[in-house]
């Protein structure tokens, strides 16, 4: 990322745009908005500079990610003075192998590798306003917001506080900042940390599987449940359970203990083999203690 960004001169004739309308603009830097509804979320990032053509300055407030059902594009510049959304022809190259193509009439975006259209736009008054463009937006997770962590005198009046109380929630802060304790804080200068968010995960999101199974009892899912607060009449807090990823069919088994699951395996173990004339190709678990204790008699069995 470069030191400053540019922002290149819009002709007369947007002024009647619409402000959901975004325009393809090789005379811009990045990706700019000045609409934060728009965001999935935004990262409050140190000062950078934002210049417009003719010298003046312009307030960086963020950057984020913006995914609608006609655009997705990774890291916006949010600026609330301007008027339009600009979409950086430099930036979308630069974020993979894209093809841009402009003709009198219309614009469009292919990725080069994939060869598909990801990308469409029209012309108008000079302009080509994009009616789609899907860029690969990165999850959260990939894009921590770590100013929290380095803290100076330059540092909002948000972030300072947050840290002198141990990154407490911003529920919690808005209070405090009601009652006037904590001195030139403003309720609306308070947002949520998702660093503070992600470091609580005990696990980061799994991405979405695309794959299935082509016939029965390929890959087997299982997991145990429990102990549950309330016992059943026969005693069990606990309950596996096998799902095959085929059909969807879900077998439940009900446990007094932990320890007795790997009994229950053997005995639907023998149920697909015998019922069905098929073995379990391959099983899949979260490895929690139930699965690990017995080991080595799970390697023994066929």
């Amino acid at each position: 990322m470069s030191a400053s960004s540019s922002i290149g001169q819009l002709p007369h004739s947007s002024s009647g745009m619409s402000h959901s309308e975004w325009v393809l603009d090789s005379g811009v830097s990045h990706y700019m908005s000045p609409d934060s509804s728009y965001f999935t979320y935004v990262s409050h990032s140190p000062s950078i500079p934002v210049i417009t053509v003719d010298g003046t300055h312009m307030p960086l407030v963020g950057v984020g990610s913006v995914v609608t059902p006609h655009m997705s594009l990774p890291n916006i510049y949010l600026i609330p003075n301007l008027k339009l959304n600009p979409a950086s022809v430099g930036q979308l190259c630069d974020s993979g192998d894209n093809l841009v193509i402009f003709s009198s009439f219309f614009c469009c975006v292919q990725d080069l590798q994939s060869q598909k259209l990801i990308g469409t736009g029209r012309r108008e008054n000079g302009l080509y306003i994009l009616d789609e463009l899907k860029v690969s937006v990165p999850t959260v997770a990939t894009t921590v917001d770590l100013s929290s962590f380095h803290l100076s005198p330059s540092s909002s009046s948000f972030y300072l506080w947050h840290s002198r109380l141990g990154h407490v929630s911003s529920s919690r802060l808005r209070f405090l900042a009601s009652t006037g304790a904590l001195q030139n804080l403003k309720t609306c200068d308070i947002y949520d940390s998702s660093g503070c968010k992600l470091i609580k995960f005990f696990v980061l999101p799994f991405n979405r599987s695309i794959y299935v199974s082509s016939s029965p009892f390929d890959l087997i899912h299982s997991n145990v449940w429990g102990p549950s607060p309330v016992v059943t009449k026969g005693g069990s807090r606990y309950y596996v359970s096998f799902i095959d990823d085929h059909i969807r069919y879900c077998w439940v088994y009900l446990m007094k203990h932990r320890f007795e699951f790997f009994e229950i395996y053997i005995a639907f173990q023998a149920l697909v083999k015998t019922q069905h004339s098929i073995v379990i190709k391959c099983f899949r678990c979260d490895l929690d203690r139930e699965y690990t204790f017995n080991k080595k008699k799970f390697n023994c069995l066929p």
